[in-house]
């Protein structure tokens, strides 16, 4: 699954827009490294997103295509 559909569909980022957004400005790393918006998620990547001065680190626990929005917080695990 690409990065920017994770994050939409995991509803860390709202948009998938805004999530291509952020990976096109280098705000988006995988395992250490600037990825680009069609980098493809494995599990246990850990991602980190700079949100301005904070910055949100997970790691990916499972990829679904589709989720209901109770339980998205299960496709991840925060280590923030």
């Amino acid at each position: 699954m690409r990065i920017d559909k994770f994050l939409k569909v995991s509803r860390i980022i709202k948009r998938r827009t805004v999530a291509n957004e952020a990976c096109d400005a280098g705000r988006v790393l995988v395992n250490d490294r600037v990825v680009k918006a069609s980098y493809d998620v494995k599990v246990n990547d850990i991602i980190q997103i700079q949100f301005g001065q904070r910055t949100v680190k997970v790691q990916v626990l499972n990829l679904n295509e589709t989720v209901k929005k109770e339980n998205a917080t299960e496709m991840y695990k925060d280590l923030s």
